[in-house]
């Protein structure tokens, strides 16, 4: 507890400090910083409660197994409701209408997938991490190497969105510099999980996911009342007010050409079911049951947020560009696209509101990143050190110990890279992740689990060569080799990879297994039938996880 404090302590004397000396930047807001401490100081006493229960492995990384269905579909939809679904789909909506909703159907449609071919098999065969699945009968220590390699690409991709959208969010709200808004992020996502572990990030995530779902359910409620629950004076309005016109009732404004379009959706789709900050939280409940339940009612409330940010995106359209107090006098918005439904809740609620909906958008970039630093700590811990390095004998207090460690660093880390990645784009970081854990991670876990065929040199060979390219690829498309390095020309004419290196992926898995003939091989494909029968009866799940 006294460590708890001290860490409180030292953020909100920073905080202080920093109000006093970087208040000229932008205007301070007293209530979203009262509701933010609130939350803040809730959520602390959460994870005072829960360190009690965090001593062991199994209760660090997977609370025990006993969070129930709805509480971790809950915990789900919080984890994965990140401060880009919030605010950076509103603001695509803002700016692009129509084509802007293809980050949410992305991101929805993943879900079935991850309920029908997934969430149940992926139950019955793990115990922490996902690469306990790739690893169940295939060479411990090359697969969780390119398992661990490719899930940390993802996490720290997805922090260094999270984190630079908590700094932009800050400076703006409440009066601080970025870099101390930063590291305040960072601090706090230590202590919840070095001190609480999954049990405090899974009720962080849920009372972040429910002020979340209020919020904007009220924001959503009042555009239907201001424009008179008429649809039709609503998309109208919309039409009349955006500078596009009627285009924006119309695909193609933000996605041009057909490549693009389908490489997106098909990294926003499958990467979903490979994110391994989610994947990991079908081990917080005790069986496949549960797991299915938790992806069913995740599906039912990321659904519902994903209808409301059409909505208040739409509804910003409608209700800022036709106001002058927003608009500057060629009709273009005036303020910050990505602050755009921030913006709209001071405009239908007036302050309290405004303040109430940043400590929600702050709440959401601290659930998001505790829920990736204990899965990034996961993948060094368990997958790197226990069963790489240490052969999967280790003393569990050296686990815990190392876990905590790697937890730190991956904190400073976050930290660092924030700062760095200050002036990167949050939209381009995020699908670069989703890219990422569709292009390796999902066709190694899929193959992993239906296909008998599958050896340890076609995971691992294949996995390396599909992360090499994706990340290739990305480094030579516009976004990277025009914007970033200041070439005239990309060498690659795609921002998004994930149609040429996803399917990149299946075939050099399929034919390394396929003409690999080691004595290796032959042990992975004998070993199949005994997994599949674990991995759709669930027999001996129980001992695995307490052993």
């Amino acid at each position: 507890m006294k460590k708890i404090l001290l860490a409180l302590f030292f953020a909100s004397n920073l905080f202080a400090a920093a109000i006093e000396t970087g208040g000229a930047k932008s205007e301070f807001n007293p209530i979203a910083v009262t509701m933010f401490a609130i939350f803040v100081i809730a959520t602390l006493g959460i994870t005072y409660y829960s360190n009690k229960k965090s001593q062991s492995a199994s209760s660090f990384y997977t609370a025990g197994g006993n969070i129930t269905g709805m509480q971790n579909g809950t915990a789900i939809a919080g984890d994965f409701m990140s401060a880009a679904s919030f605010l950076g789909i509103t603001a695509l909506v803002f700016t692009n209408g129509f084509d802007g909703l293809i980050y949410s159907i992305g991101f929805l449609v993943g879900w079935p997938i991850v309920l029908f071919l997934i969430a149940e098999k992926f139950r019955n065969l793990g115990k922490f991490t996902f690469a306990d699945i790739t690893a169940y009968r295939l060479d411990v220590k090359p697969i969780r190497i390119i398992s661990a390699i490719s899930g940390l690409c993802v996490i720290v991709f997805y922090l260094i969105a999270q984190m630079v959208g908590a700094g932009q969010l800050i400076q703006v709200l409440f009066g601080l510099p970025y870099t101390v808004a930063v590291i305040i992020v960072g601090i706090l996502m230590i202590c919840y999980v070095v001190f609480g572990g999954m049990h405090a990030t899974t009720w962080v995530q849920i009372i972040k996911a429910i002020m979340l779902l209020l919020g904007t359910t009220f924001m959503a409620l009042m555009i239907l009342y201001l424009t008179k629950f008429d649809l039709s004076y609503y998309f109208s309005q919309a039409i009349q007010n955006h500078p596009k016109g009627a285009s924006i009732m119309l695909p193609g404004t933000f996605l041009p050409d057909t490549v693009s379009a389908v490489s997106l959706g098909l990294a926003l789709m499958f990467g979903t079911a490979g994110l391994p900050h989610i994947l990991m939280r079908f081990f917080t409940v005790k069986d496949a049951k549960e797991a299915r339940k938790s992806v069913f009612y995740a599906t039912g409330l990321i659904g519902y947020f994903y209808i409301l940010t059409f909505i208040i995106g739409f509804g910003a359209i409608a209700l800022l560009m036709g106001n002058p107090e927003y608009t500057n006098a060629d009709g273009s918005f005036n303020g910050a696209t990505n602050m755009v439904a921030v913006i709209l809740a001071k405009a239908i609620g007036g302050d309290y509101f405004l303040g109430f909906i940043s400590a929600v958008a702050f709440a959401t970039i601290l659930a998001v990143v505790a829920g990736l630093a204990i899965s990034g700590a996961g993948a060094i811990s368990h997958d790197l050190f226990v069963n790489v390095c240490k052969n999967g004998v280790c003393d569990p207090k050296l686990e815990m110990r190392v876990t905590k460690i790697a937890t730190v660093g991956l904190g400073i880390l976050a930290i660092i890279l924030g700062i760095v990645f200050e002036n990167q784009n949050v939209a381009f970081t995020v699908g670069l992740a989703f890219a990422i854990a569709a292009s390796v991670n999902f066709p190694i876990l899929l193959l992993s689990i239906y296909w008998s065929g599958l050896t340890t040199k076609g995971a691992f060979w294949g996995g390396l060569i599909g992360l090499v390219t994706v990340m290739s690829l990305v480094i030579l498309s516009p976004s990277v080799w025009v914007k970033s390095f200041g070439f005239a020309e990309a060498i690659f004419p795609y921002d998004h990879p994930a149609i040429f290196s996803m399917p990149l992926t299946f075939v050099l898995v399929y034919l390394i297994s396929k003409f690999d003939n080691s004595a290796r091989a032959k042990i992975d494909r004998e070993g199949f039938k005994a997994q599949d029968f674990r991995a759709q009866s669930g027999v001996g799940i129980s001992e695995a996880v307490a052993h």
